[in-house]
């Protein structure tokens, strides 16, 4: 007999990886416990609306839910089969020993309210803000730092479904779990806000209208071209909000006034849209830069150079990929590239407590960074994140260690300060060359 299905080809024990689950770290479950306090939970039973009957008292409720939820990512359990065990045998976080089927959680995933747990992570982001430290950052943001209210980052993602998890039909050519919109402090990385669309082919304009209110007054806001909009730029100007993004290829415009230029950089004022019935109403800066045999072009509202160099204005917006960092630790190394139901209301549950866990890992490296006496920008949070393993290993031996301590004193060995290498090297040569002062003759 023919087989159904073709053969999967590669080593057969090399298919799937075979996941432990890790132990609770002291540290980390007393940050959760201070984050998550039992009296966020109560108020949030009896809110009002649709989901009223849903917030009725019952063996997996809200506090059980987040626990459960939160122990998959923080301790990497395999999935919900796993954390079923982990939960009768020996509880998870403050949740005591308690039996439940895996296909009652399941089926809660899909029902219990998101929005009850986006309330639980605006409260999460609040607290952090509060209780965050002011770190220590490289001396040239720092003086970027003070100029500003706020700089943040905000870029989008796509969050892809497994095909072979998810059932979808072969019809289907492909099945996309959404996309989320993740705003970050540019310096410290420390998590702001999180927006989820289902529409996996949405495009990043659709948040404007919530990051322009988001962003304080006199704040930064460093985005990609996904936002290039003139209507836009002008409600960041007229709200006395700055935005620094790359410059469209091919979008017309007239120099107003230069205000420096070099052999391998040129900085301007311009009036965008001279050809067209809505052009941008307000003046903005143009700093184009040289970078090895390619001229690179940066946009801003930031006019005065006093205030943003056009040094600073090239250094700032490299500064943004600092976030696609943060993605790619959420997604493989927290397991978010992993949707465990594929349901709208479990994948939003699933973004929010991976996030909230992130926020407690940065604020680990940050504690970190101060221990060592390194800018946070120094330290890996990757690193940082594997070394918990270390950590786990030692409280499994019967020891008590300070995370933090055990984390510094063994910095060099677990590769938590990240190496200068050559590239880097190069890449401050050619910055230097590019702005260093023109000679008199």
């Amino acid at each position: 007999m023919a087989r159904q299905h073709p053969r999967r080809k590669g080593n057969p024990d090399l298919r799937r990886k075979i996941n432990q689950p890790g132990v609770e770290i002291p540290e980390i479950t007393k940050e959760l416990f201070e984050l998550l306090e039992p009296t966020m939970f109560t108020p949030l039973k009896y809110l009002q609306g649709t989901h009223e009957k849903m917030m009725r008292d019952r063996v997996l409720n809200l506090p059980v839910m987040v626990a459960l939820v939160l122990s998959i990512v923080y301790r990497q359990i395999a999935g919900i089969s796993e954390a079923v065990r982990l939960l009768e045998e020996e509880g998870l976080l403050w949740v005591a020993s308690l039996k439940v089927s895996k296909q009652a959680v399941s089926k809660r995933m899909m029902n219990v309210p998101a929005e009850i747990f986006a309330i639980l992570l605006k409260g999460v982001l609040e607290k952090a803000a509060e209780k965050g430290k002011k770190l220590q950052v490289g001396e040239k943001w720092e003086k970027i730092r003070e100029k500003f209210s706020a700089v943040w980052i905000a870029d989008g993602s796509t969050l892809e479904q497994i095909r072979k998890n998810m059932k979808i039909s072969k019809e289907e050519k492909s099945k996309l779990g959404g996309k989320i919109m993740m705003v970050v402090e540019a310096f410290t990385q420390r998590p702001v806000t999180l927006w989820y669309t289902e529409n996996d082919k949405s495009n990043d304009k659709i948040w404007c209208e919530e990051l322009a209110a988001k962003l304080p007054e006199n704040g930064l806001i460093l985005v990609d071209m996904g936002f290039f909009s003139f209507v836009w730029f002008d409600l960041l100007t007229e709200a006395k909000k700055f935005f620094l993004t790359r410059f469209r290829a091919g979008t017309s415009y007239k120099t107003k006034q230069v205000l420096s230029q070099g052999s391998h950089y040129r900085d301007e004022i311009i009036i965008m849209g001279n050809y067209r019935s809505n052009p941008c109403k307000h003046p903005v800066r143009l700093v184009s830069v040289l970078w090895g045999t390619i001229w690179y072009q940066y946009l801003t509202n930031v006019l005065s150079p006093e205030q943003l160099s056009a040094e600073e204005v090239c250094d700032l917006y490299r500064r943004r990929w600092t976030i696609e960092e943060a993605f790619l630790l959420t997604k493989r190394l927290l397991g978010l590239a992993y949707l465990w139901v594929g349901n709208k209301n479990g994948v939003q549950i699933q973004i929010i407590c991976t996030l909230i866990f992130y926020t407690v890992l940065n604020q680990l490296v940050g504690e970190v960074a101060i221990a060592l006496n390194q800018p946070k920008e120094k330290i890996s949070v990757e690193m940082v994140f594997r070394s918990l393993y270390y950590v786990a290993k030692a409280i499994a031996r019967g020891e008590k260690p300070d995370t933090v301590t055990y984390l510094a004193e063994r910095a060099k060995l677990f590769g938590l300060v990240k190496a200068e290498r050559k590239r880097h090297r190069e890449k401050a040569a050619l910055n230097q060359q590019i702005w260093e002062p023109i000679p008199l003759s």
